[in-house]
This record gives C-alpha cells, structure tokens and sequence, in this order.
C-alpha cells in the first residue's frame, strides 16, 4: 500500500509545510486539496502550479491526485439554476486541466447534496454532469475517480449499488470508482465489498477511523472500526494501492502531529 497525506488540514499554514512533513515523516505522495490559499484552480492556473510543482521536486513528492473543494463553497454541481450548473462545470474542467498539467494519476469528485430534488431530478443532474466532466477528461486524457459521500454529506449516490450504476450509465474508461472507508462504515455496508464488486474499477482508496455516527474522519486508532480486519480485507480482494489518509479540518489545529500518529498507526496495522 502506498500511504497519501492529504493537504487540506494544512490551510492554516504555508502549504510548503505539508510537502515537508510528507518527506519528512515517510508518506509516499500527496494528495492535494484545491481550496484557497493552497491549491484552488483558478489560482493554479493563473501562475501557482509552477510553485506546487517546486514543492513537490524539492521534497521529492508526487502529487499523485487532486481533490478540488466543490461541495458547497462556492461550488456544487448537484444544486442551483442552471447559471450555477455551469459555472461549476467551468471549475471543475479547470480542475481537470490542474490535475492534468500537475501530472496527477486521477482528479478525484465527489457528489454534493442535491436538496430538496426529487431523486429522480437528482441522477438526472448527476449524470449530466459526470458525462459532460467525463468528455472533458477524455480530451486532455485525465483520469477522474468519483468518491460516494456519507449521507450526512449527500443525499445522493452514497451506497455502493449507487456508485455501481453511476459508473455503469457513464461506462468511461477515465471514469473509475474509489472509497472512503467513513461512508459505508456509517450505513452498515462492509467497506472490502468495494473492491470485491468494483474490481479494477476500485482506483483508490480513503482510510480513516470513524465514530460510526458522524462523517468525522479520525486518526487510525481513535474510532471504532476494525481497521486491521478491513485493510486485510481490502487487500485479499485484490486492493493493494494508493490510500490517503485523509484527516480533514478535525485536525487542522496541528497537522503534522495528526499526519504522524496516522501514517504510524496505520503502518501499524499493515503489519498486524
């Protein structure tokens, strides 16, 4: 397995500090998080990407996805008129473009809340918007990864039957299919089952602990799941890739020692 430090704890430091702490602590790529002040992809594209791209020579560290900030703040596909839709389809195909000019193996999306829609209305929106993000994607050739939310997140494409046929309608190549462990834990679905029914659709990999009640994302070890039963799991159905360990703003009042007892933990329990 190789292990991700996510960046968005980070924000309230220079994001030099986490390509840093990555080198310094053994994580074997970043996984970069497009929100402002670091990695948003208007900024990106206006002249930051040569910046991120000398972190990530200097300290030796691949950004190896991009996971821009489009859940609500100020963007999400899946709610608003139709002057909203597109103006988040604009971000997002720049953020394909960050992606592809980072050299990142995957852009990864998720599905925000679609309201009050009726759910029909909602996977209609949803796969428009994933076709037209899919055409996109196959013009400059970068691959998307698309990440099923807790329902305290979305009320949209959060199971894994969900996720299956979302992939199914699109079928794309450059579409594939991932999972943070978080979101099946808390509906009482076995997170190994992604990659026994995605298979090589299965393209990456959110580990984190979980209180089973809330979409909290907690260090290896403070939750309840049996993390070494699910990574042994995972790994016998043939997953043995990349997994972030994908601490988010519970954590951002001190990254680096969160960034630490992760990747430690989780190594730990590798080992197990």
């Amino acid at each position: 397995m190789e292990w991700g430090l996510f960046t968005c704890p980070y924000q309230r430091l220079p994001l030099e500090q986490a390509f840093a702490d990555a080198r310094a602590l053994g994580y074997d790529y970043i996984e970069l998080w497009g929100g402002r002040p670091h990695a948003y992809a208007y900024d990106l594209l206006s002249g930051d990407l040569a910046d991120v791209q000398r972190l990530a020579d200097r300290y030796a560290m691949p950004v190896r996805f991009y996971t821009p900030e489009h859940n609500a703040y100020p963007y999400n596909y899946m709610m608003g008129p139709e002057r909203q839709w597109e103006s988040a389809m604009n971000y997002l195909t720049a953020a394909l473009r960050c992606g592809k000019l980072l050299g990142c193996q995957a852009v990864l999306l998720s599905v925000g809340h679609g309201g009050s829609a009726p759910e029909e209305a909602r996977y209609d929106r949803l796969l428009r918007s994933l076709r037209h993000l899919v055409h996109q994607a196959e013009t400059l050739r970068q691959p998307i990864v698309l990440e099923a939310l807790t329902p305290y997140e979305s009320n949209t494409c959060t199971r894994l039957s969900e996720l299956e046929e979302v992939l199914r309608k699109v079928d794309s190549p450059l579409l594939q299919g991932m999972c943070d462990v978080v979101a099946p834990f808390v509906q009482g679905e076995d997170p190994a089952e992604y990659p026994r029914r995605l298979g090589t659709a299965m393209a990456h990999l959110h580990l984190v602990d979980s209180d089973g009640v809330s979409e909290t994302h907690l260090i290896p070890g403070d939750g309840v799941m049996d993390l070494g039963a699910l990574l042994r799991d995972i790994r016998a159905a043939g997953y043995d890739s990349t997994a972030t360990l994908e601490l988010v703003t519970h954590y951002i009042d001190n990254p680096t020692d969160a960034a630490r007892w992760a990747l430690r933990r989780a190594k730990e329990l590798m080992d197990a």
